[in-house]
């Protein structure tokens, strides 16, 4: 499945799209009990290199040619992913998995 990325602003080239290979389930994960209600949203193409890298122990480079991006797109989205998930778990706030 391929899902296009959205331009940040007008200038620059078009984002390339990038390969999911699963689409979640599910979208919510919310903490119990609550602490903080803001929500931290999480980029279906950063759960996928999370889930390529961290879950199924591929290096960024197998990960970048399954996504069919470079492997700095793969290391700048598992960056963002684990940032977003290590904030979420310490803050308790809910992470929302946008579609």
């Amino acid at each position: 499945m391929l899902r296009r990325r959205r331009r940040r602003g007008q200038k620059g080239r078009i984002p390339k799209p990038i390969r999911l290979g699963v689409h979640p389930h599910i979208s919510t994960f919310i903490p119990y009990p609550q602490t903080n209600l803001t929500p931290i949203y999480l980029e279906p193409a950063e759960l996928e290199a999370l889930r390529l890298v961290d879950l199924e122990g591929l290096s960024q480079e197998d990960a970048g040619v399954r996504m069919e991006v470079s492997r700095g797109t793969v290391w700048r989205l598992l960056q963002s992913a684990r940032k977003k998930v290590a904030q979420a778990l310490t803050e308790g706030r809910p992470l929302m998995i946008e579609s």
